[in-house]
């Protein structure tokens, strides 16, 4: 049994004050092709107040489908990113997986497959939940590896459901059941 299970071999997962988490988002929503490759809504930029007042709502509610970390390296304690379990139906067993590493010095390092592999691992020991799913844009290559490198499958796609700069991108659908995370942790 990990000791330890908020932690990764470069990331663990966090708690953050509000004011961090504020004062990180609205610094990562000032970059665009961030905030396209997080969401399908239009890019927008939030000030660092009305981002800790979002945050506070968020964690005041103490929503029990919505599990929300901070992703911090273990080598310089930095905050990079965040990830959460969110919509968690338990009657089913499932839930959504959202992950966004904010800090570009960190994309395609291992970082967002290693906190991907520890919320799998707090999924389905923890929460014992049976699958995460994820939902990623056709134009996020990276991405899409990194969620394949931690075991998740492709399950499906809407056509053409997104429209960036004149052009059409298909959103994928992948996800991972308890039994096939147990075969690769």
């Amino acid at each position: 049994m990990n000791s330890d299970l908020f932690c990764g071999e470069l990331v663990r997962l966090t708690v953050e004050d509000p004011r961090v988490l504020a004062e990180a988002f609205s610094r990562w929503d000032r970059d665009s092709e961030y905030m396209r490759l997080l969401d399908s809504f239009p890019a927008l930029q939030w000030s660092t107040k009305k981002v800790q007042e979002w945050v506070e709502k968020d964690q005041d509610q103490l929503r029990p489908d919505l599990f929300m970390f901070g992703i911090r390296t273990r080598s310089e304690d930095r905050l990079i990113g965040g990830i959460s379990l969110d919509g968690v139906k338990w009657a089913h067993g499932e839930s959504f997986l959202g992950i966004g590493l904010g800090d570009r010095t960190c994309w395609g390092n291992g970082y967002g497959t290693d906190a991907i592999r520890v919320i799998l691992r707090y999924a389905f020991t923890e929460l014992n939940l049976v699958r995460v799913s994820l939902d990623v844009f056709e134009y996020n290559p990276r991405a899409i590896r990194c969620y394949e490198k931690a075991g998740f499958v492709h399950e499906g796609r809407l056509r053409k459901f997104l429209d960036r700069e004149g052009e059409r991108w298909d959103m994928i659908f992948m996800g991972i059941l308890r039994e096939e995370w147990e075969k690769t942790a």
